[in-house]
């Protein structure tokens, strides 16, 4: 809860929610959920909250003062681990094609730099990692970029673009691709994912009825699917899938194609530890390398 603790005093510190996601790089909904999952797990409520302002009551008071003590006594811990060369823990969230495609070689990288530093990775969609960046529980993300604005308080880093397909049966290798996602019955990216939504925009622009079968957020089983007869599906090109499989072909859509842009999301303030920046600079070398190998938009 150590976060969570940092946020208290902020808040404390700065009066509202908003001062204190101004001042830590957090959204202010970002600060209600941190705090709300530390009076949760305290069993009590911390803040008189009165319109915009927040007021500490008396079991919040109490609170703040050991929050303080205990922070002080953590930060020494953190001094004692430095000079004995232990590093640290930083947390890195990234989406499935980007695990196996993106950060074999920046971990590669940033452990010639800092052996000493753990690294945990961090599963999820990206929705769900891009909301994790943004409440501080992780340090950085490898995401499909969002379909809306990111909030002040991200950075937002492109990695590598991908080209979508038309994955087939190599039966209808020779067909053209409209009448193909047209006759077939239709094994769809997840629309709650921002990939699936790409999909799903480029259909209705392209004004294609197609015969839904199954949905799926996971590519590589996708991919499976369509091996096995089950229906087509459109895909990216992923770094991180591996070849199509016997009996699989992929139709390119020509000048329909579409894209998907995978990218580093961090949190822009200037406080973060150099260890997280470095290893933020080993993903973007990463992409750099694995778009030279495969030669990638």
């Amino acid at each position: 809860m150590i976060r969570e603790l940092q946020t208290l005093i902020a808040v404390a510190q700065h009066g509202t929610f908003a001062g204190a996601g101004e001042h830590m790089g957090l959204t202010q909904s970002a600060v209600s959920a941190q705090i709300q999952r530390l009076e949760e797990h305290l069993g009590f409520a911390l803040f008189d909250r009165t319109g915009r302002s927040a007021t500490l009551n008396a079991a919040g008071k109490r609170t703040l003062a050991l929050a303080q003590e205990l922070l002080s006594m953590y930060a020494r811990l953190g001094d004692q681990a430095d000079m004995a060369g232990q590093g640290g823990l930083l947390n890195i969230g990234a989406i499935a094609s980007a695990q196996v495609s993106l950060l074999p070689d920046a971990l590669a990288l940033f452990r010639h730099d800092f052996p000493a530093w753990r690294i945990r990775i961090v599963p999820g969609v990206s929705l769900n990692l891009l909301a994790q960046v943004d409440s501080d529980e992780i340090d950085i993300a490898m995401i499909i970029r969002p379909p809306f604005a990111l909030s002040p308080e991200l950075k937002w880093h492109p990695l590598v673009t991908e080209p979508f397909v038309l994955l087939v049966p190599e039966a209808q290798a020779r067909m053209y691709w409209r009448d193909v996602i047209c006759a077939g019955p239709f094994i769809r990216y997840d629309r709650r994912s921002f990939g699936g939504r790409q999909v799903e925009r480029f259909l209705r622009r392209m004004r294609l009825d197609v015969r839904d079968a199954i949905e799926c957020d996971e590519l590589q089983a996708i991919v499976e699917l369509v091996a096995r007869g089950m229906g087509v599906a459109l895909l990216p090109e992923a770094a991180g899938l591996c070849a199509w499989p016997a009996g699989v072909i992929a139709l390119p859509l020509g000048d329909d194609t579409f894209f998907r842009e995978v990218g580093l999301v961090r949190r822009s303030r200037r406080d973060t530890q150099p260890a997280a920046e470095r290893l933020a600079g080993c993903v973007i070398e990463s992409a750099a390398l694995v778009t030279r190998r495969t030669g990638g938009v």
